[in-house]
């Protein structure tokens, strides 16, 4: 009886009785905790399911200065289909899962972290649904936030100065304000080159690409890709750097297929033309938010440029994104500025 008491666990263990629920992503409901999907093995310590595969961006969008760890879940004998210049066309089933932290203190990693929230993009039949998660107190399980929650945060910086935030984890209304492409919820991150990078995974660094094909997570994609670069990374060309920190902050909405395609103002990686960039652009329907500048982008004139202006400002009827964030990236201010200093007419 003892000998098939043991075999019964390995056998259930081989099997992998851990593995990720895919009845609950393609589910009508959400569940009430994150554990329920089964995407880590460790919730705690964020250690995924062998499923769940780490990604990163090459350039990330701000959100109050949070951390982020990414995965994606691809359901086995399925693939991502390549999309030029948009998001993989992830299949029924699969899952993107981010989770927001913040370190103790940034200049010692072993201080530990907070973990706030958990956000999910799963890709059901009809499409993409969206739902966050925020971890408790004791921070071993997150529950589902349909209405947002207010999260008092204090860390402290690299330059060791004490940093507080009201963070916010969304409503399902806000994620599709940014998560929306012709009026359908979309994944802003996963473009083929967004994740053109090497990642140290647990059996070896790989570009990320050549990882998921490996992986057969996805069917193919082109040698040649026009992928940003890393907008903190000051060896990189300054215009290279801006149109980085542009296309993954502000160009998803701000493109022909994007909510803010009204405006003309298209800041997305592959734009070229300097009037849908901002030069000289005059605002549409901008109201009190121009400050009563008269374009986007003056060259050579930061302090009169509506760009810069709606980054600076914490206006809510002003600032741009026009939710996300309780801060302003002072680092990006910075380099913006810097940039439209060196424009010329």
């Amino acid at each position: 009886m003892k000998k098939l008491s043991k075999f019964l666990i390995v056998f259930l263990l081989c099997t992998n009785i851990y593995a990720v629920n895919n009845s609950l992503i393609t589910a009508e409901a959400f569940p009430d905790k994150l554990s329920d999907f089964s995407f880590f093995k460790d919730s705690s310590a964020q250690i995924p399911h062998d499923d769940v595969v780490p990604y990163e961006l090459i350039s990330t969008l701000f959100s109050d200065y949070s951390y982020k760890q990414r995965w994606v879940y691809v359901p086995k004998d399925t693939k991502a289909k390549y999309e030029e210049n948009w998001v993989f066309d992830f299949p029924e089933g699969s899952a993107l899962i981010k989770t927001f932290y913040y370190p103790v203190d940034e200049r010692n990693p072993d201080a530990g972290k907070k973990l706030l929230e958990t956000r999910l993009l799963l890709r059901k039949a009809e499409g993409w649904e969206a739902v966050s998660y925020a971890w408790n107190n004791e921070q071993n399980e997150a529950f589902k936030k349909v209405a947002g929650k207010t999260i008092n945060v204090e860390w402290t910086n690299f330059m060791g100065v004490e940093r507080n935030v009201r963070y916010r984890v969304p409503n399902v209304n806000q994620c599709k304000e940014c998560h929306a492409a012709d009026d359908k919820i979309t994944p802003i991150g996963p473009k083929a080159r967004n994740i053109n990078k090497d990642l140290v995974f647990k059996d070896g660094q790989f570009n990320q690409l050549v990882y998921w094909m490996n992986r057969q997570m996805i069917d193919d994609y082109p040698i040649e890709l026009n992928s940003p670069v890393d907008w903190t990374d000051d060896n990189q060309d300054i215009n290279d750097r801006v149109r980085s920190y542009l296309d993954i902050n502000c160009g998803h909405c701000h493109s022909p297929t994007g909510n803010a395609n009204s405006t003309g103002l298209y800041l997305h990686l592959n734009e070229t033309r300097d009037i849908h960039l901002g030069v000289y652009k005059k605002p549409v329907a901008t109201g009190r938010g121009s400050g009563g500048l008269k374009y986007s982008i003056v060259p050579g004139k930061p302090e009169e440029s509506i760009l810069l202006h709606r980054m600076i400002s914490m206006d809510p009827g002003v600032m741009m994104p026009e939710s996300g964030r309780a801060l302003t990236h002072e680092e990006a201010v910075e380099m913006v500025k810097d940039w439209i200093l060196l424009l010329k007419d």
